[in-house]
């Protein structure tokens, strides 16, 4: 059983402080995925897992046991980077068996690793090429081959598919959620990308600042976000936020003109007067007409569009909101013209309201 966990680690650089004392748990098996914005910690936290960054606080067991002075070729992990970091010089079939050349195992031991390997990640006709002579992705199969090989209890994957074009990203993540499904290991995988995070994860940590916002499946983060930056980073498109105020009778005023009633979820944790963010995702808002069958407490609304997108079987539509820009989304779209004004309605029991200034949800 390979667990992992930090108790209260922290990063310092110099001054700086980069990772703030947190606490994680990662279950034999699973698939967690650090995601955030550039400079949050997620990258530093995995290059102290790896050994590649010294802990300058707080403790990181793997398999139950300390590893904070251990040398990373000594943790029994693998890391994949996002620069493949292959050896040109080499074959594929080389650059799969060389850590296990260089650890002196036999040779029948590494061929039989090596054509594993090979089979997993469908690289069997290509063991005689150089990197020069690989797409993209091929090569990033290569590098998670030679991670494969190895036989690490815990995989890390460093930003893996940053380099790739945008349908190359969507194939490596099918091959390595495959990955994951065929070898079962415990995977730790780092990224920017909220997409990369949903698809991939048994489990999100999302980052910022050095602090873990917070932890959940996929659908806890998305469903039920903490804060207004959980509501905006998670999900595409990101949550439409409308500033307004609770009225003397515990309803909502957004802007000058709208009043709605309070979100089931919030009944009870807000008092008149307070200053709200009031947040709901483009599928809470549809035109009459042009969207999923739903139940519950509906707001009908008449909004004039402004631009769409069209996507296919859907499209977006950004329209003014209580004086702020929102997107809706239309299924089975037709098209739609620009100052065009169409009858919509809002699925109250699927909004969330947060306290304006400190960004927390406001749940009953």
């Amino acid at each position: 059983m390979t667990e992992v966990t930090l108790t209260d680690v922290i990063k310092r650089y110099g001054q700086h402080q980069a990772v703030h004392g947190i606490n994680l748990d990662i279950q034999d098996g699973e698939f967690v995925v650090l995601v955030g914005p550039s400079g949050c910690g997620k990258s530093t936290t995995l290059r102290m897992i790896a050994g590649l960054e010294d802990i300058s606080g707080g403790e990181v067991k793997i398999g139950g046991r300390v590893v904070n002075d251990l040398p990373p070729r000594e943790r029994n992990i693998s890391m994949v980077f996002q620069n493949y970091a292959l050896y040109p010089h080499m074959t594929v079939r080389e650059n799969l068996g060389f850590s296990l050349k260089i650890a002196k195992r036999p040779e029948a031991e590494i061929e039989s690793a090596v054509t594993e390997a090979a089979q997993i990640l469908g690289l069997d006709e290509l063991l005689e090429r150089k990197p020069a002579a690989l797409s993209g992705g091929q090569r990033q199969r290569v590098a998670m081959g030679r991670a494969i090989v190895r036989q690490p209890d815990v995989f890390l994957f460093d930003e893996p598919l940053s380099n790739l074009d945008a349908k190359l990203r969507t194939q490596m993540r099918v091959e390595i959620k495959k990955l994951h499904q065929k070898v079962g290991n415990t995977v730790i995988y780092v990224t920017h990308d909220q997409v990369e995070a949903m698809t991939l994860a048994d489990r999100i940590v999302l980052m910022r600042d050095g602090h873990i916002v917070q932890t959940g499946t996929p659908l806890d983060l998305f469903n039920a976000p903490v804060d207004t930056f959980v509501a905006t980073f998670i999900g595409s498109p990101p949550m439409n936020l409308v500033d307004g105020i609770v009225t003397e009778t515990g309803a909502l005023r957004l802007g000058d003109h709208i009043t709605l009633p309070m979100p089931s979820e919030a009944r009870g944790a807000v008092s008149p007067g307070q200053e709200i963010s009031f947040g709901f995702r483009a599928d809470n808002l549809m035109p009459d007409g042009h969207s999923v069958e739903e139940s519950g407490q509906m707001a009908p609304l008449e909004l004039e569009v402004a631009l769409t997108e069209p996507l296919g079987t859907e499209t977006l539509l950004f329209a003014e909101f209580a004086g702020r820009e929102v997107q809706a989304k239309m299924l089975n779209p037709r098209p739609v013209q620009p100052g065009e004004r169409l009858p919509f309605h809002l699925m109250l029991d699927k909004c969330h309201v947060f306290d304006r200034k400190s960004g927390k949800a406001l749940r009953g």
